[in-house]
This record gives structure tokens, C-alpha cells and sequence, in this order.
């Protein structure tokens, strides 16, 4: 996990749309910028859904959200349209950005050993520096505590 304090790596990568978004496009404005594991999944879905119902509130606090995991630009397509997410999911199918955030990581499940993503939330601010770094965070929690971190 990235440290607080240092300026958040630049990225670019395609959303749902196909359509190209780089971090330093959102400087002068906060960035909710998280990491998930998988469209669709139960924790996955309690988190997406959580950061689009609250998405008013951090417009109100000038701060976009990004979700990125490792899915396809169709998969979040459809997490998009089946759940009504109304905020920007990114693809990043070659580990780059997962890679570059250090959330890309040996994980334990049921004993058994894999790589995958940490669910990992990031906090940056209009310069671009990171201001709060959550890791293993709770999916369900997760959009409150970072609008609680806006206040």
C-alpha cells in the first residue's frame, strides 16, 4: 500500500465506456480512488453500491470516485448498468495501476494461496497527494468511512 503524504502515481486507463481517464484529469478535485477484487461479487456489489448511493454527498464535498479492479471494460459495463452505479469504473486487465498502487498482492482464501486484489481505498486530494490509504477494508463501510474522512 502506497504511503500518505506522497503524490499519487498518475495512471491511464479506459472506463466502462471505452473512454480514456487519467488521474492528473481530476486534479482540483478530491478522489476517492478504490480498488476491488471482482464485478458482481457480494462484497464487491455492497461496496459499489454504497459509494453510487452516497455519490450526491461527495459531489456536494467536490470529490469524484474511481473504482478500479481488473475486470474487462464489457464486465463493468454490465456491473454498471445491472446495479446503476452512476460513477466511473476503470479497467486495468494488465495489473499496471493494481500493480503500481500496490494492492496486487498474495492472498489467502479458505487456505488456499492466490494472487489478487486487496481491497484497498485511497484518499487524494486537489494536488494529487494521498491523504488517507485504507487497506483491507470492509466492502459495506467503506463508502461511509471515506465520506466521514471528507467532513
Amino acid at each position: 500500500m502506497l504511503e500518505t503524504g506522497i503524490k499519487a502515481p498518475d495512471f491511464t486507463l479506459p472506463d466502462q465506456d471505452g473512454i480514456e481517464h487519467s488521474l492528473s484529469d481530476y486534479r482540483g478535485q478530491k478522489v476517492i480512488l478504490y480498488f476491488y477484487p471482482k464485478d458482481n461479487t457480494s462484497g464487491c456489489t455492497k461496496q459499489a453500491c454504497g459509494f453510487a448511493e452516497l455519490r450526491p454527498q461527495f459531489s456536494e464535498k467536490n470529490a469524484v470516485i474511481l473504482g478500479v479492479s481488473k475486470d474487462s471494460i464489457e464486465s463493468h459495463k454490465k456491473f454498471q448498468e445491472k446495479f446503476g452505479l452512476n460513477f466511473t469504473l476503470l479497467s486495468d486487465t494488465e495489473r499496471k495501476v493494481l500493480e503500481l498502487y500496490d494492492v496486487w498482492k498474495e492472498k489467502k482464501n479458505y487456505g488456499k494461496v492466490s494472487m489478487g486484489v486487496v481491497r484497498t481505498t485511497y484518499l487524494i486530494d486537489e494536488e494529487g497527494i494521498i491523504v488517507k490509504s485504507m487497506d483491507k477494508v470492509k466492502a459495506a463501510e467503506n463508502p461511509m468511512q471515506m465520506l466521514e474522512e471528507l467532513k
